[in-house]
């Protein structure tokens, strides 16, 4: 899996046995592939509309799948892997809206990867969601129900990559425990953050380590308060996002909010404005359905970020708010794990959305399946 923030690839080695709906898993292993500098730079400025050469693509995509190979190598040297689940570099994530279709892209050349690692991938998730008039995201949703489970309560999972997104899982017991398991792309997570620390640092540092700038600054609450209300922040689901909405271009509009801000205090309200965004969606959920989970597992990059998880422990007031890791799962691992259940659906005929998250008319088997020659 390479996430919206485009930083490199986090690989998973498991085991899935059983029911598809409630499989037995175990995680055996995990390795991470870092992007070099110029080729996250150049997956970044595509992302916001900088045009390549054909040659260009070509090349760009041959990389990527070059990387996600040392990926797999790294994570299974012994070569144990009897299948491959690939999500691939996304590079642009476009909404249906009332006039276009919407439509999602990832670069990989799923058929040079299954030569490389001599072993099937299946690839191109998100495509037949899509074409059922679905966002084509989330998709991780019906995975975490499958992986995490249900607990005393309703159980939120919510993901700090680029994009921050939530999962709802019904309690297993008591009168919910038959409610559909519900999930949308809240908003930004570090996407913002990143590039408002590149732009600050001057290149210097790609994101906040540790969140030690944002440590150093004070969050301005009335600029946070006049985001929320935006109109994005406000909609009901299903609904998804990622750089193309909230990239450079939204970043450079709301650096003229905070124009009298010093640097440190502009890491800071975009760090509290991501928690913000999430404490805002819990909310919401419960106005709407008088809904209320009683914790939070954390995962993605932001876990590394003790700021952001103290702004989100300040705003969710009640929750318990931990990471995956208390529950086994590496923080980088989610994904990529949830992704290979895919694909492992995949082979087993199993429909991989869900229609309230994603908007799709029915439910579908989703990837396509490249072998080695």
């Amino acid at each position: 899996m390479s996430g919206t923030s485009a930083d490199g690839v986090d690989a998973v080695l498991a085991e899935f046995t059983g029911n598809p709906s409630k499989p037995k898993w175990k995680y055996l292993n995990i390795a991470s592939v870092s992007y070099p500098n110029d080729l996250r730079q150049l997956v970044l400025d595509i992302g916001q509309g900088l045009k390549v050469s054909s040659k260009e693509w070509l090349n760009l995509s041959e990389e990527i799948t070059g990387l996600h190979a040392q990926a797999g190598l790294a994570c299974d040297p012994k070569g144990l892997a009897e299948l491959i689940g690939c999500h691939g570099q996304t590079v642009w994530h476009s909404p249906p809206t009332a006039i276009h279709s919407g439509g999602s892209l990832q670069l990989l050349q799923g058929p040079l990867l299954a030569q490389l690692l001599n072993c099937p991938v299946i690839f191109d998730f998100r495509a037949a969601d899509v074409v059922l008039g679905g966002h084509g995201a989330p998709l991780v949703p019906k995975m975490d129900a499958a992986l995490f489970g249900a607990g005393k309560g309703w159980r939120a999972i919510l993901n700090l990559g680029g994009i921050a997104n939530l999962t709802f899982i019904p309690p297993e017991n008591g009168p919910d425990q038959y409610a559909f398991v519900v999930g949308w792309d809240c908003g930004p997570a570090n996407t913002l953050v990143d590039f408002a620390v590149h732009q600050i640092t001057n290149g210097e540092l790609t994101y906040d380590v540790n969140g030690l700038i944002a440590a150093q600054g004070h969050a301005d609450e009335l600029i946070i308060q006049r985001w929320i209300k935006e109109p994005f922040f406000q909609r009901n689901p299903p609904k998804s996002t990622g750089r193309e909405q909230f990239g450079r271009r939204d970043l450079k509009h709301r650096m003229k909010g905070m124009a009298n801000l010093t640097g440190e205090d502009v890491v800071a309200t975009l760090t509290a404005f991501t928690a913000a965004v999430v404490a805002n969606d819990l909310n919401n959920f419960y106005a709407a359905h008088k809904i209320r989970p009683v914790e939070l597992l954390v995962s993605g990059g932001g876990c590394n970020n003790p700021i952001m998880l103290s702004e989100l422990r300040k705003r969710c007031l009640g929750l318990r708010v931990v990471s995956v890791a208390e529950l086994g799962i590496p923080v980088q691992a989610r994904e990529a794990l949830s992704f290979g259940l895919l694909a492992w659906w995949h082979v087993r005929k199993y429909p991989g959305n869900l229609p309230q998250v994603t908007g799709a008319k029915s439910s579908a088997v989703l990837g396509i399946r490249a072998d080695p020659v």
